[in-house]
This record gives structure tokens, C-alpha cells and sequence, in this order.
């Protein structure tokens, strides 16, 4: 038993090592002098200073944050509808539209980049329809929504569903009870499923490509212009940035969702005591 658990942690150390070695190694090399990734020449902050001053980029992060944010917002909102939806609905019907939501989940994103760009390129020869934000935000909403659904819907399985009609036994109308009842039943799934709509927003490149038109580009399609020359240390400083962000918000989800979970745990005793 004791080398079987020596085994699973150094397994386990292992994954997380593959993992974070390299991104600790970029995080380092953000602040080497040298433009070489092989050679430490010595500290400094002038790729990050740099960073700031370079208008492709700061242009780039803009338009990504724009897009990400717009995207993210309709996306839990269309996604947490249609989780209650899907919920409430028979079985045979709720098992075919888990399938039908879960095909943008496992489609290459070539497929999906394609047929939007042919989608759009339509609405462009029989409309006034451009490329640009719209077209990238609804294309992004296109493969954000089914990961709210995945996200809602294990809360709203675990949410007792004697709570709605004690609260309109108590006086509450059903639009009163969704909001006050079901509506922080499922805010950690909804949470979750923002923030996980808005990071394959940032990372998304290949859907971005093929929709984003020419007048507009978003940070993974400048980096990927900028690395097929060669890769310059201010993308090193980015993506520290980036990652240095997302591990701060996701630490403060778990420390709130942690901390809720103590206090409703304490309720719980006291309720039992008295």
C-alpha cells in the first residue's frame, strides 16, 4: 500500500511537472536581456515595458478582451436558459439535445472555423453583413455556449427541487422564486461556466482566423503572425501576464466557492443543534 501511494504522487508530480515546467520556463525568460531563449544574460523588465508600448499588441489584447467579454455575457446567458430548458425537459428530448450539444464540443475547430466563414461570407453577398466584431463575437458564442450548458446543468441535477415551491408557498410569484432560489442555486455552475467561455475565447485562434475578416485580429492570430518570423520575448511577457491573471481568478473562485461552502456547512451544525 505504501509504494502503491509513493507511486500515485510521483505520477502525479510527474503530470503536473510536464505541465508547468514549461510555462514557468517562459515565465523566466520574460525577463532575460537576451532575446535567446538558450542564453541567461541577466534581469530585466524591458520586454514587459516594451510589451506596453507596442500598438500591434495592446491593439490585439483590446480587440480579444472586447470579443471574450461580449461573447462570454450572451454565452452564460443563452447557456443557462437553455440548461433550465433542457432540464425540465422529458428524457428522450433532453438525451437528444445533450447530443446536439455536445457535437461543437468534439468537432475539430477547422470544421467549425469553415463553415462560419461560408456561413457568413453568405450573409455578406445577400446582406449588409460584414466581418468584423459581430461576426467574431457570434462565432465565439457558437462554441461558448454548450460549455455554460455542461456547466449549469450538474447544478441544477444537485439543486432540491422542493426549494422553488416552498418559496412560493412563502409568497413568491415563479419569476420571484427563479430569481431568488434557483438563480443562487446555480451561480457557481454559471461562474464556471462564464469563466470558461471567456478563457477558450482568448485562447481560441483557428474559429478567430477564418471570421475575424481582415480589418480586425485577435491576440492568438497577431502572436501566431509574430512567431511565424521569430518568437520575440514581449510574447513571453504576454503570456506570463495572461497566466499570472487566470491562476489569481481562479484561486479567488476557489477561495470564495471554499468559503461559502464552510459557512453553509456551519449553518447546516447549527441548524442540527437547535
Amino acid at each position: 500500500m505504501t509504494k502503491m501511494r509513493f507511486s500515485s504522487k510521483l505520477y502525479l508530480y510527474a503530470v503536473y511537472a510536464f505541465l508547468y515546467i514549461p510555462i514557468f520556463v517562459l515565465i523566466v525568460f520574460s525577463f532575460n536581456q537576451s532575446k535567446s531563449r538558450a542564453n541567461w544574460t541577466g534581469f530585466t523588465f524591458d520586454w514587459y515595458i516594451k510589451l506596453f508600448q507596442n500598438e500591434t499588441i495592446m491593439t490585439s489584447l483590446m480587440n480579444t478582451i472586447i470579443v471574450a467579454v461580449a461573447a462570454s455575457v450572451f454565452s452564460t446567458i443563452l447557456g443557462t436558459m437553455a440548461a433550465i430548458g433542457i432540464y425540465n425537459m422529458r428524457k428522450t428530448s433532453r438525451t437528444i439535445l445533450m447530443n446536439l450539444t455536445y457535437i461543437p464540443v468534439i468537432s475539430p475547430e477547422i470544421i467549425m472555423g469553415v463553415s462560419l466563414m461560408l456561413l457568413f461570407r453568405y450573409l455578406v453577398d445577400r446582406s449588409g453583413f460584414e466581418f468584423g466584431f459581430v461576426s467574431l463575437i457570434l462565432a465565439h458564442i457558437s462554441f461558448d455556449v454548450p460549455y455554460v450548458i455542461y456547466n449549469v446543468l450538474p447544478k441544477l441535477r444537485t439543486m432540491n427541487p422542493n426549494l422553488v415551491e416552498a418559496a412560493m408557498d412563502l409568497g413568491c410569484d415563479s419569476k420571484m422564486a427563479f430569481f431568488k432560489v434557483v438563480v443562487p442555486e446555480i451561480m457557481p455552475g454559471i461562474f464556471s461556466g462564464f469563466l470558461m467561455a471567456m478563457t477558450y475565447s482568448i485562447d481560441d485562434f483557428i474559429v478567430s482566423y477564418f471570421t475575424a475578416g481582415e480589418n480586425i485580429e485577435t491576440l492568438s492570430i497577431t502572436i501566431d503572425s509574430m512567431t511565424r518570423r521569430k518568437v520575440s520575448p514581449e510574447i513571453n511577457a504576454l503570456s506570463a501576464i495572461i497566466f499570472v491573471v487566470i491562476a489569481i481568478v481562479l484561486i479567488g473562485k476557489n477561495f470564495l466557492q471554499n468559503r461559502k461552502l464552510r459557512h453553509d456547512r456551519a449553518l447546516a451544525r447549527a441548524a442540527v443543534h437547535h
